[in-house]
């Protein structure tokens, strides 16, 4: 990488660390999303690197939480999500191989609707969801993760409609979103996916990712949720479009 082009990967790491402070997720859309469309790396490198500075900050979070975790959620999700992580990151190995246009649009295609799902109004359900639902979306979590370590909306949507305290639904999610990002960098390493850029990328965004969060924890902008949560998905919205139709118009001219 150029310095410019190292200095474009920092300013995405930037706004997503910010993102993922102010809203509680987006780090691996919005790092995929404009660092995809800027070319700086691999989609396949991003999606590692968003990986580990995910893990690392769930961690962080996992250490300063009570004893609030729902294990019957957190075990059906967790099994759900380890059969998608598996057929995501071999997906994603192909495609990084033999298609990476296809790659492209379907990171535009993830990214756009993961700002929509967040923007939905889901009213809470009055009945917990049977083991059965968790695993499903624990699949469907686990499939995005697999591919761009964004399997956070999915989740993000079944489990704030659960009957469940405020506080169990935040230290759940958090915990099953760090057993899906260790269970995609087993993997990922085990098939030798894991390449020197993408460790070389871990290395220099993870200074930046911490000090933007110790800085933002300890002084928060007076930002009220609903408007970070429309800024965060316009922000998702012209990266996901931005994505798709140059890789679409390709395609069209390519004849793919």
């Amino acid at each position: 990488m150029t310095a410019w082009q190292i200095a474009l990967f920092l300013l995405c790491v930037a706004l997503a660390t910010c993102a993922q402070n102010l809203s509680g997720f987006a780090f691996a859309l919005i790092l995929l999303g404009l660092a995809g469309l800027l070319e700086l790396a691999p989609l396949a490198d991003l999606a590692n690197v968003a990986t580990v500075l995910a893990l690392a900050n769930a961690l962080v979070a996992l250490r300063r939480s009570g004893r609030t975790l729902d294990v019957p959620a957190f075990r059906d999700t967790t099994l759900g999500s380890a059969v998608g992580i598996l057929a995501g990151v071999l997906l994603v190995g192909w495609l990084s191989s033999n298609v990476t246009l296809i790659l492209r649009v379907l990171l535009g295609l993830t990214v756009v609707a993961c700002a929509i799902v967040v923007l939905l109004q889901a009213a809470a359900l009055r009945e917990r969801s049977s083991a059965a639902s968790f695993r499903t979306w624990g699949v469907v979590s686990g499939l995005l993760t697999g591919l761009f370590s964004t399997g956070g909306p999915p989740l993000v949507y079944h489990l704030y409609r659960q009957p469940m305290p405020l506080r169990t639904v935040r230290d759940t999610l958090v915990a099953t979103l760090a057993a899906s990002s260790l269970m995609r960098l087993t993997m990922v390493l085990g098939t030798g996916q894991f390449s020197t850029n993408a460790l070389k990328l871990c290395l220099l965004a993870a200074p930046l990712v911490f000090a933007l969060s110790w800085w933002l924890e300890r002084h928060p902008p007076g930002w009220s949720r609903p408007t970070v949560l429309k800024l965060v998905c316009a922000l998702l919205l012209l990266t996901g479009v931005g994505l798709l139709v140059p890789a679409l118009l390709q395609i069209a001219r390519t004849g793919l």
